[in-house]
């Protein structure tokens, strides 16, 4: 019965066979394996029985270290690679293994990739929305321009010389209203002497001129006047219509300055430079 089994499966024949051919072959490699070990173990208890000094007892420990690795070395070496038997549950394993690292890998790409286009969704939204702004400022502008370009300016140089001429008037008007202020001011506050007090003060041998005196503005007119019509020689003459205290009151203020060569001169001081 046996027999016509056999007869009928040849397929499972040979499978048996190759099964049976694929363990003997292990046994083998094991066997000669387990004899390398041994001969790496007496090796290694002949080289264990000498006696070593302190002082190159780490330089021969290396040694062995790398004459072990140089003979595990040598060894793999003359191993030849097993051969895989070519069957349909090994190929279907191997193509699972395979199928499975590269779904992980393809997945890994698939996360970067998603990630990637994230990113550049949130820039192109970012970019896109900055356009929009730009987009509105120019189309902001543009209105303005088209309105700017529509009006017309009339230029008329009459124009401007009438309104030049009413500037000017009204600055010569505010400049005599300063004048007439400043008058008043100083014509309340620094009166000319009265006669008739220095009258009665001879008695102190005051010797009264003869000249008449003029006013604290009148005597400011002559030194601005002489100021800006000769700016190179300032200085004025005191003559003896200027009252002294007045000239004294100038001087002590610093706003009239006396010649450093001859004290009789004086000038008012140039607070326009």
């Amino acid at each position: 019965m046996s027999v016509n089994q056999q007869d009928l499966d040849p397929d499972s024949t040979t499978d048996m066979e190759d099964v049976t051919n694929a363990e003997e072959e292990l046994i083998k490699e094991c066997e000669e394996m387990w004899k390398d070990m041994e001969e790496c173990q007496k090796k290694l208890s002949l080289v264990g029985t000498e006696t070593l000094t302190d002082s190159n007892a780490q330089l021969s420990l290396l040694i062995m270290q790398a004459k072990c690795l140089t003979a595990e070395l040598n060894q793999w070496q003359k191993e030849s690679p097993g051969i895989i038997p070519l069957n349909e549950e090994v190929l279907v394993t191997l193509g699972k293994e395979e199928f499975q690292k590269l779904r992980h890998d393809l997945e890994l790409v698939l996360s970067t990739m998603q990630s990637k286009n994230e990113k550049l969704k949130e820039d192109l939204e970012r970019e896109q929305q900055w356009l929009d702004e730009q987009q509105q400022i120019l189309e902001s502008l543009n209105v303005l321009h088209n309105e700017l370009k529509h009006q017309v300016v009339t230029f008329s140089e009459s124009r401007v010389f009438d309104e030049l001429k009413t500037k000017m008037h009204d600055i010569k008007e505010y400049k005599e209203k300063l004048l007439i202020t400043l008058g008043e001011f100083l014509e309340d506050h620094f009166p000319l002497p009265d006669r008739n007090v220095k009258k009665k003060k001879k008695k102190k041998n005051f010797q009264e001129s003869t000249a008449q005196l003029i006013t604290l503005h009148e005597m400011l007119e002559i030194l601005l006047n002489r100021l800006f019509d000769v700016p190179h020689d300032p200085y004025v003459k005191i003559s003896d219509s200027f009252w002294p205290p007045y000239i004294e009151l100038l001087l002590r203020n610093g706003i009239a300055l006396r010649h450093p060569e001859d004290p009789t001169r004086i000038r008012l001081e140039a607070f326009h430079q």
